[in-house]
């Protein structure tokens, strides 16, 4: 009995977990709300810092203030590229003002509502640089190995006879 208990738990929090993430960190390529990047550069110092991971989420609206990243218009110098500034004046509109916390002028592009990507929402310092380095084939099949040695070993054993 307690063994099933603790099967029943274990499906049920994997369960949870995996709602959790399909309805809060699924990326938008997935059809989820979340965006990623990974923060390059020291235009966002002392706020972002290079290799930390931000996680975005659309809004139906931005104000001055908000931090964005936005694909550079078409058309524009460096144009397709992924930006992480914060808004200083604009519309969505018209386009909106951005500029890096480190800098002292604003940016040459205007992206619009359809640029934007999404507002910050969560920031892991740091973890953008791991980033690379988990999907390295051998750290993926190594976990692909340990997650199948776990089910065979463990998941499905066969209860002990009680004595």
């Amino acid at each position: 009995m307690l063994r099933w208990l603790r099967r029943l738990l274990t499906v049920s929090v994997t369960v949870i977990l995996m709602g959790v993430w399909a309805v809060t960190f699924r990326p938008t390529s997935l059809g989820g709300p979340a965006t990623y990047i990974t923060v390059s550069g020291q235009s966002m110092l002392p706020t972002l810092r290079s290799g930390d991971l931000v996680v975005l989420r659309e809004r139906s609206t931005y104000r001055p203030g908000d931090i964005v990243a936005f694909r550079i218009p078409a058309g524009e110098p460096g144009s397709g590229n992924r930006v992480i500034h914060r808004i200083v004046g604009g519309s969505g509109a018209e386009g909106y003002v951005t500029r890096g916390d480190n800098r002292t002028s604003d940016d040459l592009w205007r992206p619009r509502d359809a640029d934007v990507l999404g507002k910050l929402w969560l920031r892991a310092p740091g973890a953008g640089a791991l980033l690379p380095r988990l999907r390295a084939p051998l750290i993926v099949a190594s976990a692909a190995a340990a997650l199948a040695v776990w089910l065979v070993f463990d998941w499905w054993k066969k209860p002990k006879a009680e004595e």
